[in-house]
């Protein structure tokens, strides 16, 4: 952080709070409040006369709430700048006068309790988004008596209290009497790997196990004697020398038992623990007591997190941590170009995993900023001026932001924010867009081209790039027979799929129909398959007023490495396919020349939710159960896309 400050080339905005991103790679536009710190940074010696007079105390965050803190005060010992900074919500203030002894007893004359937030707007060419982390609060997992017994504390509150800059100095003392424990009980996994929302994340957060291991060793070298019980699910000792390590405390006496507490009782006397636990290893119930236990609290991600990935149009994992573009191959970039994420922004992670990203986003980034142009692929979205009717909805549905629109003025396409993925050239009603490589004319001529001879035996497929196309790719490398009479129209992504292409389909004799993306929770372009759903919902109800049946329309989800279940998909396509009639057809090509059923213009709020039910149109199985647009469709018969939602009545 020192180091970070005295930097020439390095702007470092403290106290302050991202308001809103706008542009595109090269020409960001970040607008930033810096906040009020009432304190003039530079002239402020931190001599440490105002806090010394000052009445307020306050818990302190930086200690977890261990000790008490003035509402003038260093927020940390190694901040940046090294100046002290008046709470605004804690301080009594001076106008009117009710205490201002701060401002009395400052010889430098460094407080200013007139000072005013200052919004700043700044030109940046990449950015790097590492919100980090926060830890999961165990005051829902009653049963550990968190808020109850004063001696139970998280992973963190225990950091506090062995370091020599917390509350004790160093000094290890139990919260309840300060006294040193000398039996202490770890419990691992809290608030993570649980399928319960209320207590906890489905997901491992992968520092726990070593913050445990590391503290365990830390009371054996400090505290001889200490008596330490670890409770696990099972430890992940991943990593280098992080297994020597879990090694060492075992062979200094760290014991470690398989099975998490069920019950935790404080004796009133004492102040000790009296903990219940199933040994799943020895098959036992056995009774510890404890001075002191300590939860190893999972990870969650920042708060304000959510609220920059909006302004930032990042994608996100379902855990909520930020999504990188590709897992393997960009795993600091995200689908927005310009824009990268490191740390524990995208998963927990432990420091070095933390500083091994960062290093490589700044490289990134430093790549970027070092060339004197940026070259997009030439896939991009144009608009035709003459046929828009200036309505604004490719606006409304780019993941990325790359079109702007003016009430009553034609939409822009920013090129290098455009990632072609088409979804605003599916969604314009007028054919004012188009997708350059990917336009509907040679759309159209595939579907022609397919469809010319032996329609009734022809399955018309398409496939997003990056993982339906790549899935196909697979299945054929690796050998894997599928029905040969499948025709795969690639398109970027499943959200390029305009209903018009599935009619016209139909229109030319396809028996079956079969729209594939990405999975739900892992599209290329952000979001933009929530669309692909919101049309093939609409193509069904569509078909069905046709008179057509509405399982003719296929809907999957296939990625890259899923060759075997591209294969299953194509198999049941081909059965589907031979359930079509002549007859059928030939109702359907009368029925589509008379019939044109409109499409949905808008989509469902992304926190509708109802009660519903739902149907597979692959096997038939209809069940009830709550809709969301978020949720990813899967029948739980034959795990099939293919579900439609149907309103209760």
């Amino acid at each position: 952080m020192m180091d970070v400050g005295r930097h020439p080339k390095i702007e470092l905005l403290t106290h302050s709070e991202l308001e809103d991103i706008s542009g595109y790679v090269g020409n960001f536009k970040a607008r930033i409040r810096k906040k009020a710190r009432y304190v003039d940074e530079e002239a402020c010696i931190t001599c440490g006369e105002c806090t010394t007079v000052c009445p307020v105390v306050v818990p302190d965050e930086f200690q977890m709430g261990l000790s008490s803190r003035k509402a003038i005060y260093i927020p940390f010992p190694q901040a940046v700048p090294s100046a002290y900074i008046i709470s605004a919500d804690d301080c009594l203030g001076d106008n009117p006068i009710a205490c201002g002894k701060c401002l009395e007893v400052c010889e430098k004359k460094s407080i200013n309790f007139d000072q005013e937030d200052e919004l700043r707007e700044i030109e940046v060419g990449a950015i790097i988004v590492a919100t980090g982390m926060d830890v999961y609060d165990p005051t829902a997992l009653d049963e550990y008596g968190y808020t109850r017994f004063a001696n139970v504390v998280t992973s963190i509150e225990f950091e506090r209290l062995i370091s020599t800059g917390g509350p004790l100095e160093g000094h290890l003392g139990r919260p309840g009497d300060l006294k040193r424990p000398q039996r202490i009980g770890f419990v691992q996994c809290v608030g993570s790997r649980t399928q319960d929302q209320k207590r906890g994340n489905p997901y491992c957060s992968t520092i726990c196990c070593m913050n445990t291991i590391k503290g365990a060793q830390y009371l054996m070298d400090n505290y001889p004697g200490t008596e330490v019980t670890v409770f696990y699910i099972d430890l992940r000792a991943y990593g280098k020398g992080f297994e020597e390590l879990l090694m060492r405390t075992r062979g200094h006496g760290v014991r470690y038992v398989r099975g998490l507490p069920g019950e935790v009782r404080e004796d009133p006397p004492s102040g000790n623990l009296l903990v219940t636990v199933e040994n799943t290893i020895e098959k036992r119930l056995e009774k510890h007591e404890f001075d002191m236990l300590v939860l190893a609290v999972g990870a969650t991600p920042a708060i304000d997190t959510e609220a920059i990935r909006q302004m930032a149009s990042i994608a996100k994992s379902p855990s909520g941590f930020l999504k990188e573009a590709h897992a393997k191959l960009r795993p600091v970039d995200t689908p927005t170009k310009g824009i990268f994420i490191a740390g524990a922004a995208e998963s927990p992670k432990d420091v070095r995993e933390s500083v091994t990203q960062a290093s490589a986003a700044s490289s990134h980034a430093s790549i970027l900023l070092s060339k004197g142009r940026f070259a997009v692929e030439a896939i991009t979205a144009a608009v035709y001026e003459d046929a828009c009717t200036k309505c604004g909805q490719c606006a409304k549905v780019c993941p990325f932001g790359a079109i702007t629109w003016q009430k009553k003025q034609v939409p822009q396409v920013i090129s290098a924010a455009c990632a072609g993925c088409g979804t605003c050239a599916a969604e314009c009603k007028f054919g004012a867009i188009e997708m350059r490589h990917f336009s509907d004319q040679s759309i159209y001529a595939q579907i022609d081209a397919i469809l010319e001879e032996d329609s009734q035996k022809k399955i018309v497929s398409f496939a997003c790039n990056w993982c339906s196309y790549a899935g196909a790719d697979t299945a054929g490398l690796s050998r894997m027979a599928y029905p040969p009479n499948a025709r795969v129209i690639r398109t970027m992504c499943s959200g390029r799929v305009n209903p018009e292409f599935v009619w016209y389909s139909f229109q030319k004799g396809a028996p079956v129909v079969l729209v594939s993306g990405c999975h739900y929770v892992d599209c290329h372009y952000i979001d933009a398959n929530r669309s692909t759903v919101r049309r093939v919902d609409g193509l069904w109800n569509g078909l069905e007023k046709a008179g057509i049946r509405a399982d003719r329309l296929l809907l999957e989800w296939c990625s890259a490495a899923e060759g075997a279940r591209w294969q299953t998909i194509m198999h049941e396509t081909e059965k589907k396919r031979q359930t079509v009639t002549l007859e059928e057809l030939e109702l359907t090509r009368s029925a589509l020349a008379k019939v044109r059923v409109p499409r949905p213009r808008n989509p469902k709020p992304a926190d509708e939710k109802q009660d519903s039910e739902f149907v597979c149109l692959r096997c038939g199985h209809r069940w009830d159960g709550v809709f969301s647009v978020s949720w990813e469709r899967t029948c739980p018969e034959c795990r099939s896309n293919s579900v439609r939602w149907l309103r209760k009545k």
